[in-house]
């Protein structure tokens, strides 16, 4: 344990570290191998934390403690006279701009878990080995889901071996398992139900998600968006690929012009909401895109106008606030109910303009 005296000197050893000295004990450890770099500065194998440099795995402490030499008038720090963990050495490493996974990777989300059940599911509800040539494939494939930023994937990070657990997690919780279920997690069970519940549309998603990673677009979907839903049955890539599409600027200006093709005037097609109206010259043809296909249904298919509807922020958030989405017929449904919402919102504007006329006289 080191006393808080020594904690702060060395604290203060390892703020001084510098990204060309780590480098140079890097470089130091691949030309003398590692068991001889870590007998010579004294440390044991990192259990823990590595920092990683072209692929390769070095012990952060050890490095820590040999780069202090590389300093000008440095000299090694030895293992006793600091502590490697997350709040030190791999805070400064990762400070310095060098990759030092966590211990744990992130939880799985949907998407990820859709697909392990779809797997499980395409192999009769049994478990899978880590060598099992579809679970190393499903790896692969999860690896380059865009949701977990490098720097919080550790080392062993969907590796074969994690994802042949999860199907261990997802087939023994399955009804007909008859032995003790593993632990896994809440999101598990919920889409193991689903899949239960409606096979042929659960698989359905997890066969376009797969098309959706596979596709060398998929890097434009890293940006979560605003509205997105982490409970939707389909996942968030599926989200956020629907909400690209709606905000393509080249697809609204064509469905605007299709629309005006039969119309005077842009307005929204479910509360018939005027902007122009309301707004003048400012308001005129702004409005919003809303994509009426199905998630899982919009795949590769070339977006027709017909696919598309123009909603106000307002509806168009209501589409979208929770799972499922509605239908635009649904919301229309729900406004044609609400004649009291309607009256309600003709007094709060006419209260707005009140205020705003009595602000301006004041």
């Amino acid at each position: 344990m080191l006393s808080d005296t020594r904690a702060i000197v060395c604290g203060m050893a390892l703020a001084d570290l510098t990204a060309a000295a780590v480098n140079a004990a890097i470089d130091e450890y691949d030309e003398v191998g590692r068991d001889a770099f870590l007998v010579k500065y004294g440390f044991g194998p990192a259990k823990d934390y590595f920092v990683i440099r072209d692929g390769k795995q070095y012990d952060s402490k050890a490095i820590a403690g040999a780069a202090h030499s590389y300093l000008p008038g440095g000299q090694p720090l030895h293992a006793d006279e600091f502590s490697g963990g997350e709040a030190t050495v791999v805070r400064q490493l990762r400070q310095l701009g060098f990759h030092v996974p966590p211990k744990r990777s992130p939880p799985w989300v949907r998407d990820e878990v859709i697909l392990a059940c779809d797997l499980v599911a395409q192999n009769a509800w049994q478990y899978m080995t880590a060598e099992d040539p579809r679970v190393i494939e499903l790896s692969a494939l999860l690896q380059r889901l865009p949701f977990h930023p490098i720097e919080v994937r550790s080392d062993t990070f969907r590796n074969p071996n994690g994802v042949a657990r999860k199907t261990v997690d997802i087939a023994t919780h399955h009804p007909d398992y008859t032995g003790q279920p593993t632990k896994g997690g809440a999101i598990d069970e919920e889409v193991l139900q689903e899949f239960l519940d409606d096979p042929a549309y659960m698989h359905g998603i997890a066969e376009e998600l797969r098309r959706a990673i596979a596709n060398d677009s998929v890097e434009q979907l890293v940006t979560p968006i605003d509205e997105e839903d982490d409970e939707a049955h389909e996942g968030r890539l599926l989200q956020r690929r629907h909400f690209v599409r709606e905000r393509d600027k080249n697809l609204r200006r064509k469905k605007i012009a299709d629309f005006l093709k039969k119309h005077p005037r842009v307005g929204c097609e479910v509360c018939g909401f005027d902007f122009e109206a309301i707004y003048g010259e400012r308001g005129r043809e702004y409005i919003e895109v809303h994509h009426t296909l199905p998630l899982h249904a919009s795949g590769e298919t070339k977006t027709k106008l017909s696919d598309l509807i123009l909603l106000c922020a307002n509806c168009h958030r209501m589409v979208h606030r929770s799972a499922p989405w509605l239908t635009p017929d649904e919301l229309r449904g729900l406004l044609d109910q609400s004649t009291a919402a309607t009256d309600l919102a003709v007094l709060l504007r006419r209260d707005v303009r009140a205020s705003a006329h009595t602000q301006v006289h004041d």
